[in-house]
């Protein structure tokens, strides 16, 4: 008895992987989709990875800063009076 409830749960456990690779399958895009995806991503688009850029090197220029001082930054900014 407990080996055929063994094999009826293995059975059970293989039916639900393979019922979800199935669904993963079937929803997964395909290969020209992926390439549209991948042309359409910000990333392709010069101008918008330059001002990215220029974004990322400004707050790595304030972390540097942060880090160089003493005081709490967060607080420093706009709460004062």
């Amino acid at each position: 008895m407990s080996s055929m409830r063994t094999i009826l749960a293995s059975l059970g456990v293989f039916g639900l992987v393979g019922m979800g690779y199935g669904m993963w399958a079937v929803i997964s895009p395909g290969e020209e989709r992926k390439m549209e995806i991948l042309k359409n991503l910000p990333e392709a688009n010069p101008v918008r990875m330059e001002e990215t850029r220029k974004r990322n090197a400004l707050m790595l220029q304030v972390l540097k800063d942060a880090a160089e001082t003493n005081d709490n930054i967060a607080r420093g900014y706009g709460g004062q009076k």
